[in-house]
């Protein structure tokens, strides 16, 4: 799909590589250039014409956000990215709330940016972590959380959509097990957000997080929604001009209310009116469409490489665009590497999800993530490089 919309693909390329980062289309691309040749201003700052348009554009994106995703425009809060987001959620919010002995629930296939911050808190506040049960498949069911969940349990914190598994939770059940027992839900979306519905207010979700670069949209921007009744009590991880009413030389203060006291300084601009594109983009094409499109293409490549006789797949059944998959003998790099040789970009490695060896009892995968832009094509591309690879090491050393 809109192939012709994306100048990378012009190269001769396969690119597999969506779950760590996305292609750009020309419209996201041209509306940050528009911004930088045209009306290049800082916003909330100043009363001239430029200034205006950005401040326009920029505060809009918020209603663009919240549409997206089904918030209010007031729980959106811009950051650089997922990680940030995550990281604000636990040090600026739940370090204030949770005591010693509270139990966070995670599991062992999450990203790093969604473990890390919990471990450091711990470190600091004597939380309990519990990593939740995979099944048989390696996803997360909701019998698991329900079975982990006891009196101490506070918060829940999982991807929607994990990063190698590719497994779909069901966040809207676990969200109203979540308010039942008045726990926390946090969601890491990165992974779900660019590709299927994800609806803020019916999965009772209290934090969620993605980024835009996963959404065809610039690196450097995400966002955090946030819960309204959260807002006050969460505290900014950074100070400075744009999030204070006042500041005197008593070293009184006041910070402003709501979303923009958690966007200190001058905000990635131009990234924000690239991620509005980017939103609007996909709108268009139609998020549901996307997830049919890339459930219909992992199908067909699963089809594909279960009739090679030396490829290990790992999650031939999850719901999702993500299959991870190694060639008997051949460290996941090597297949990188030499698949790198046909033009066709692949991600291999432990994908940042470093306790995920636990689960599938290896290390290292190679993992094809896939997007709106990818086709049939692709794939027959990468199954016949990956018949013939017999002669790898020919290529590799």
């Amino acid at each position: 799909m809109h192939r012709e919309d994306f100048t990378m693909l012009e190269n001769d390329i396969v690119y597999f590589d969506n779950g760590a980062t996305t292609l750009k289309p020309k419209c996201v691309i041209d509306s940050m250039v528009k911004y930088y040749s045209e009306y290049t201003s800082n916003i909330h700052r100043g009363d001239y014409d430029a200034a205006i348009k950005t401040n326009k554009l920029y505060d809009d994106t918020r209603n663009v956000v919240s549409r997206f995703i089904n918030s209010d425009s007031d729980e959106v809060i811009f950051t650089s990215g997922t990680t940030m987001s995550i990281n604000m959620v636990v040090f600026g919010y739940m370090e204030k709330v949770l005591n010693e002995g509270d139990e966070v629930l995670l599991t062992k296939s999450e990203h790093a940016s969604n473990v890390l911050p919990w471990i450091k808190l711990s470190e600091k506040k004597g939380i309990v972590i519990k990593y939740m049960e995979l099944d048989n498949n390696y996803a997360l069911t909701v019998e698991s959380v329900r079975k982990n969940i006891t009196d101490k349990t506070k918060v829940i914190s999982i991807a929607h959509v994990t990063n190698v598994i590719g497994d779909v939770r069901d966040i809207e059940s676990i969200g109203k097990i979540c308010k039942e027992n008045d726990i926390y839900f946090c969601v890491d979306g990165a992974q779900s957000v660019p590709h299927m519905k994800v609806d803020f207010k019916n999965s009772n979700i209290d934090f969620l997080s993605f980024s835009g670069h996963k959404m065809c949209g610039p690196t450097g921007v995400g966002c955090l929604i946030v819960k309204k009744k959260y807002l006050n009590s969460m505290e900014p991880l950074c100070y400075g001009g744009g999030m204070n009413n006042f500041f005197e030389g008593d070293n009184s203060y006041e910070l402003k209310k709501g979303v923009t006291k958690f966007e200190a300084g001058t905000p990635p601009i131009a990234e924000v009116i690239g991620l509005r594109e980017a939103i609007l983009y996909l709108e268009k094409i139609g998020i549901e469409n996307i997830h049919k499109h890339e459930v219909e293409l992992k199908k067909y490549l699963v089809s594909k490489l279960k009739n090679i006789s030396n490829i290990k797949l790992y999650n031939e059944t999850s719901n999702s665009g993500i299959l991870a998959f190694n060639i008997d003998g051949v460290f996941a790099q090597d297949s990188s590497i030499y698949l790198n040789n046909y033009n066709i970009y692949v991600r291999a490695g432990n994908h940042c999800t470093k306790m995920l060896k636990d689960e599938i009892g290896i290390k290292n995968t190679v993992r094809v993530s896939m997007y709106l832009y990818n086709n049939k094509n692709d794939i027959d591309r990468l199954v016949e490089v990956l018949e013939k690879s017999d002669d790898i090491f020919k290529i590799v050393i």
